[in-house]
């Protein structure tokens, strides 16, 4: 595994003991300016993380991105990847499976299920596939679960 080796300046070094003596900062930003000085130091990653209580992945990571990307980098946490679009049911859609879901169920069914449902949405071919927890989630949402849909 690659070692990425801490050097810090002196006004850095300065920065970061201030950071941690005031504690008026968000702990994640405290806690990678404290593995930062342990590691200027000369310590092991192991000792930093039993020390700090933390794994010993993350007092890597802190010391990989200080050497890759820099000192501010480090003290900030990286943020998440921006996610798709993970709603599947929405506008149009929802509203036909509200009307579906209020309407009377199948012939010889005395009410609709989650993948009744949810085969429904596939066969009127407004999508292509969906779970039943999809569509349990869109019910939820819109609190059709609660008065006149299926029984969840």
């Amino acid at each position: 595994m690659e070692k990425y080796r801490v050097s810090l300046a002196d006004e850095e070094r300065a920065a970061l003991e201030s950071l941690v003596g005031k504690g008026k900062a968000a702990a994640r930003r405290i806690l990678h300016a404290r593995i930062l000085l342990h590691a200027d130091q000369g310590q092991e990653d192991e000792d930093i993380a039993d020390a700090l209580e933390v794994s010993s992945r993350t007092v890597l990571r802190v010391r990989k991105r200080l050497v890759t990307e820099g000192f501010l980098a480090a003290l900030d946490h990286k943020p998440q990847p921006p996610r798709p679009d993970k709603v599947k049911i929405k506008g149009n859609v929802e509203q036909q499976l509200i009307g579906v879901a209020c309407s009377d169920p199948p012939q010889g069914r005395c009410h609709w299920t989650l993948q009744r449902l949810a085969a429904e949405l596939v066969a009127l071919g407004l999508l292509q596939a969906v779970s039943t927890e999809t569509v349990r989630q869109a019910l939820k949402k819109t609190r059709v679960a609660n008065s006149a849909g299926p029984s969840l």
